[in-house]
């Protein structure tokens, strides 16, 4: 079964209420949403390979650490992933940008993919796969699989707020991928929404209603 890890660094414990707050407005949704974004994908490349190179300093020559040329790419389940994407390219500003299009029935809360857009050489990254909310998990699994389906063989689950009816509905059916949230909630609610969760992400971040 994959990883299920809830990143619990007082940085985002703080700044995660800030954003479930309902008084939040748009702009610091936003510029909050894509810190907490950078302060997870700092904590999760803990584990990027390294390997020595020689530099010159002002004082002469030494062998120290470097990135040992892992290509990495985040992508966005459209339009409220969109909102984590800076968070990530300020740390990491070389990584390639794919995008998925998904949107929920709000009748049956089945996910419906319209649009992929990735890197060529995805399967040689390891890849972000970033969204704020994991309620049913119908969206990330079905983005799961657009990716595989191309020929991705590596990737991270990134959300800020996860109910367990998601996490275990990734597990279930992609054991391969690990999950990381900033929060794990009580549950769904009877609307498919996650509880206490912060609302729809999508509409706070782009002012839409």
């Amino acid at each position: 079964m994959s990883k299920f890890t809830v990143l619990n660094h007082p940085l985002i414990q703080h700044k995660l209420t800030i954003i479930r707050n309902k008084d939040t407005g748009t702009r610091v949704f936003r510029e909050v949403a894509n810190e907490i974004a950078e302060l997870m994908v700092y904590e999760i490349t803990r584990d990027l390979p390294l390997e020595d190179v020689t530099v010159q300093t002002p004082m002469g020559e030494t062998v120290q650490k470097t990135l040992s040329g892992k290509k990495l790419a985040v992508i966005p389940i459209l339009r409220a992933g969109l909102g984590m994407v800076d968070g990530v390219l300020q740390l990491i500003p070389a990584a390639k940008v794919g995008h998925i299009g998904m949107y929920r029935d709000e009748k049956t809360l089945k996910p419906h993919e319209y649009f992929v857009k990735l890197p060529s050489d995805i399967e040689q990254r390891e890849l972000f796969i970033v969204d704020p909310m994991l309620a049913t998990g119908g969206s990330a699994n079905m983005a799961i699989e657009a990716l595989k389906k191309r020929g991705a063989q590596h990737m991270r689950l990134v959300v800020l707020v996860a109910a367990p009816e998601g996490v275990k509905a990734v597990q279930d059916q992609n054991p391969d991928v690990d999950i990381y949230a900033a929060a794990l909630d009580e549950k769904l609610n009877e609307n498919g929404y996650i509880f206490p969760g912060l609302g729809d992400a999508g509409d706070r971040l782009f002012g839409t209603k």
